[in-house]
């Protein structure tokens, strides 16, 4: 049973360190721009086909599609915002959800237009296929590579955002966009960066996505950022800590609740998701590390 336990245990936490990297992506851009971006999942579509056409089809090694996915999630974050969101920003909230819930679809149609509506095998190097046990606990490199790769993304842009002046420049804008302008920040600079690195660390997230699941499909993305915003929720909606607290706490509760309850209830763990977003709002309407603002 404690085999058991421990074995759900780290399941929850390479789980946990998807939403969290997701959650991280989402918050930096709802904490400027008030956006709560279901583009974002698209990106870990686009990120998850960028790495299997680099990795099966083009049989580019891992370091070189690991840069170009980055790059071009980037690029993409850049675009989203130059083409979809620039010019709806000061106007009504609803018209940027309404905005980001149609470049979802778009994505989702494009890739499903260019790829397959069947979904694919997805294989990574095989380093990360690798498995190893250590006391009854089986895990793989790819489980070891996601956990790093999150620890280090995070506490990186955590750094960022607390030591650098881009960084503070961001803080002093998502605190008010008003205020920052007049204090001579560049606030669109930290709006496009908000979306350039949000959307690099998706197309690194479906590389994971795809690594751990062994499948992609062309709306993999949807459910992702789904999770990754009811995350965003559980921790505190704008709040970058509670974002990657959520995170984790999404991801263990789901395994641990799955693996607790009978092998038919498996089905039915995105419920028990929603169920516990409801639990955390009625105890606590602002999430775990959330502020009340003023009305």
């Amino acid at each position: 049973m404690l085999t058991y336990i421990a074995q759900q245990m780290v399941n929850g936490f390479v789980l946990g360190s998807m939403y969290a990297l997701l959650a991280l992506g989402m918050t930096v851009v709802y904490g400027i721009l008030r956006l709560v971006n279901f583009a974002h999942g698209g990106l870990v579509t686009i990120g998850a086909f960028i790495f299997f056409y680099a990795l099966s089809v083009l049989k580019i090694n891992f370091a070189l599609t690991l840069v170009l996915a980055v790059l071009s999630g980037a690029c993409l974050g850049f675009l989203l915002d130059f083409v979809a969101y620039r010019k709806l920003r000061g106007g009504p909230e609803v018209a940027l959800l309404i905005t980001s819930l149609g470049v979802y679809i778009f994505i989702e149609n494009i890739t499903k237009l260019l790829a397959s509506p069947q979904p694919y095998a997805f294989r990574p190097p095989p380093l990360f296929l690798q498995r190893f046990t250590f006391k009854g606990i089986i895990f793989s490199n790819t489980d070891i590579f996601i956990v790093i790769a999150a620890v280090v993304i995070m506490v990186t842009f955590a750094v960022f955002v607390k030591r650098t002046k881009l960084g503070i420049a961001m803080r002093a804008t998502a605190e008010r966009i008003e205020t920052a302008r007049l204090m001579g920040i560049n606030t669109n600079k930290v709006i496009v960066t908000a979306f350039v690195l949000g959307s690099a660390i998706a197309t690194i997230t479906g590389f994971m996505w795809g690594a751990k699941y062994g499948q992609i499909s062309y709306d993999m993305g949807f459910m992702a950022g789904v999770k990754a915003f009811v995350a965003t929720v559980i921790g505190g909606v704008g709040s970058i800590p509670g974002a990657m607290v959520g995170g984790f706490l999404l991801g263990f509760a789901e395994i641990l609740l799955v693996g607790a309850l009978p092998a038919g209830f498996a089905e039915y763990r995105d419920a028990f998701v929603f169920t516990i977003l409801l639990i955390v709002l009625l105890l606590r309407p602002t999430g775990l590390m959330g502020r009340k603002e003023a009305l």
